[in-house]
Parts: structure tokens; C-alpha cells; sequence
């Protein structure tokens, strides 16, 4: 955990600190989905894959918005 915060502080030098933030947290949510879903036998129905595909999409957006800025 300390780890991953440090790597948040690193990020937010290079760009906001909303968007490494979302980025952080759209990443262990997502991470903690598929965790769920490979390890523990989580549901993995058509609703729950379209919301984490949203998560996955969302995070690239933020990525590609910074690069257009």
C-alpha cells in the first residue's frame, strides 16, 4: 500500500492530482474485480463486465484527455 501511494505522488508531479487520483482508484477497482472474479469465483455477469469495461474506458480517457491537453 505504501508502495501505491508513493507511485500516486509520483503521478500527480506530471499530471492533476484528479486525474492521477482517478486513475488510482479506477486501477484497484478494477484490479479488485477481476481478483474477485478469477480467484474467489465473483459473479461475472453481462451487467457487472459492462461496468468494469466503463471503469477500463473511463481510465483511458483521463490517460488520452492529459495527452491532448
Amino acid at each position: 500500500m505504501g508502495c501505491s501511494g508513493y507511485f500516486l505522488w509520483i503521478a500527480q508531479k506530471s499530471i492533476p492530482i484528479g486525474t492521477a487520483y482517478a486513475v488510482w482508484t479506477g486501477i484497484g477497482a478494477a484490479g479488485t474485480f477481476l481478483i474477485g472474479i478469477i480467484f474467489f469465483k465473483d459473479s461475472a455477469d453481462w451487467l457487472r463486465m459492462i461496468s468494469f469495461a466503463l471503469i477500463v474506458l473511463g481510465i483511458i480517457g483521463l490517460k488520452l484527455s492529459q495527452s491532448f491537453s
